[in-house]
């Protein structure tokens, strides 16, 4: 599952429409394509077992942290910025991989602004003026509603494993508790967001404490944490998610996933521009 995201005023004071006006260069792109579609879905793990895991399964399991071989889910995301905050509340499903539906349920200025993912094909559709738009890749790497994720952390067209030279580059304490750290250089052909990423998990159940993404000069562009472990969907995962751009520590965006199934039966006719539209 940014670069820190410009101040933007709050929906009260101008609507953050996904009208998306090219001019805006899709600044505010309406979409939740886990991490975040991952953002808020992005991909579900289960419950750990106590074995010794290769550096790509454990980036694996990090990037498929919320889903399964299908989910459904609902959480809050709450945007802090310097100069206003507010909460999106999220419905997502997911298939695989590669399929991926989200809908903002509230507030109702966003209610109904959607982002569907199906293969390498991402959509938005905003309700307001009925208006499907393809996401061309290049916006990749920009803000979601706002937030301090950004469209790839939510619908995870990069993984780690596939798209990153990977190593193991510490194992031992750190604030008290056994970790494993591995960092991923982006490989020359790959089309993806940062110039360097380290995954920070626990080394009893992998499960991930810390990831700190860093921009094409390797400065630190934001960081991400997860918290709360604990029941949810059946396993036991990290339940809340916090981004940190590295240029604006009192920003934030926190993620809070409330509820979630895995394993459902879900038809492939679900992820299409006409769900995406309903």
């Amino acid at each position: 599952m940014a670069q820190g995201v410009g101040d933007s005023p709050p929906c009260e004071s101008q609507p953050v429409s996904l009208s998306l006006r090219p001019a805006l260069g899709f600044k505010i792109t309406a979409c939740l394509i886990t991490l975040l579609l991952a953002l808020l879905f992005t991909p579900t793990m289960a419950r750990a077992e106590q074995q010794v895991l290769t550096p790509k399964e454990i980036l694996d399991r990090v990037d498929d942290l919320v889903r399964g071989d299908s989910s459904h889910g609902k959480m809050t995301m709450t945007i802090t910025t310097a100069h206003w905050k507010r909460s999106l509340t999220i419905e997502g499903w997911s298939k695989g991989k590669d399929k991926s539906l989200m809908r903002i349920l509230a507030p109702k200025k966003e209610k109904g602004t959607a982002t569907l993912r199906s293969g390498n094909n991402i959509w938005n559709f905003l309700p307001k003026v009925k208006r499907v738009i393809k996401l061309p890749s290049s916006m990749m790497a920009s803000s979601w509603m706002g937030s301090h994720f950004t469209n790839d952390d939510l619908v995870k067209e990069s993984r780690m494993a596939d798209d990153y030279d990977f190593e193991l580059t510490f194992e031992g304490d750190k604030d008290g508790q056994p970790v494993v750290e591995i960092t991923c250089i982006p490989r020359e052909d790959a089309a993806v967001v940062w110039g360097k990423v380290i995954v920070t998990v626990k080394k009893n159940d992998y499960l991930p404490l810390e990831v700190r993404y860093y921009d094409e000069d390797l400065i630190l562009a934001r960081t991400m944490t997860f918290e709360d472990v604990g029941p949810l969907g059946g396993r036991i995962l990290p339940r809340r998610f916090i981004a940190v751009p590295a240029d604006k520590p009192r920003e934030s965006t926190l993620i809070v996933y409330e509820e979630m199934a895995f394993d459902l039966e879900l038809d492939d006719d679900f992820f299409s521009l006409r769900s995406l539209q309903r």
